[in-house]
């Protein structure tokens, strides 16, 4: 974790409380410390984790979370509807650098997902080559045929549009039309994609967990706190 050491304005504003020109007026607003000294000029300098407002320490330099998507939002911060951005503190939106998803799910896909201000970290986890597991459970339109498993397992399954087959993937069968799959790469609507390959069809669509964390103790739209 940073412990950054600059001006309370600067402070301030990177982590989304105010704009460096609101700095003053919030610093009479609110009770800012700095150990045990109150403060009320803006430009005087001190380290992130020696400041307290209202009795609660600042806000991490960097956030990263795992929250768990419910249907109907959208990962983006400009299309018009429900914003994924909108079930996390307002003054985060505010952060700089912003925090913003890891890859995307779909606006009926449900499930976990992460969000970051940490760009290298999101760049890195974004990337074609990262090889993060991602499991899904699925519900699909008509019965398994019995051959999924080993289609999504050979590693030679191509989908319409790609040059490349798929790496193989893990299916396990929870039932005729619920199955769960674990993949490590993020095409476009893979999931959905894979089973239309196989003459099937992704009714619903759930992440269970992303590069090994799982969503499975927080209700839909809850976040926690994680470390990468």
């Amino acid at each position: 974790m940073g412990n950054s050491y600059k001006r309370i304005d600067a402070h301030l504003s990177s982590l989304g409380y105010c704009t460096r020109s609101e700095a003053k007026k919030f610093l009479r607003i609110y009770e800012l410390y700095v150990k045990e000294e109150r403060i009320f000029d803006p430009s005087i300098k001190a380290y992130h984790n020696d400041i307290k407002i209202n009795d609660e320490a600042l806000d991490p330099e960097t956030i990263t979370i795992l929250l768990n998507k419910p249907s109907g939002f959208i990962c983006s911060h400009n299309d018009a509807g429900s914003l994924i951005y909108a079930l996390i503190p307002q003054r985060w939106n505010r952060r700089n650098p912003k925090i913003s998803t890891i890859g995307r799910l779909d606006v009926d896909t449900t499930g976990a997902i992460i969000l970051t201000d940490d760009g290298a970290l999101n760049h890195k986890l974004s990337s074609p080559k990262s090889d993060v597991s991602k499991v899904y459970e699925a519900t699909l339109a008509v019965p398994l045929k019995g051959d999924e498993k080993e289609i999504f397992a050979s590693g030679e399954l191509m989908l319409n549009g790609e040059k490349k087959p798929l790496l193989p993937a893990k299916l396990e069968v929870l039932g005729e039309t619920h199955v769960r799959l674990e993949i490590c790469e993020g095409k476009y609507h893979q999931v959905k994609r894979m089973f239309a390959a196989v003459g099937n069809r992704v009714l619903t669509l759930h992440r269970v967990s992303f590069g090994g964390f799982t969503v499975e103790d927080l209700k839909e739209g809850e976040y926690k706190f994680i470390e990468l």
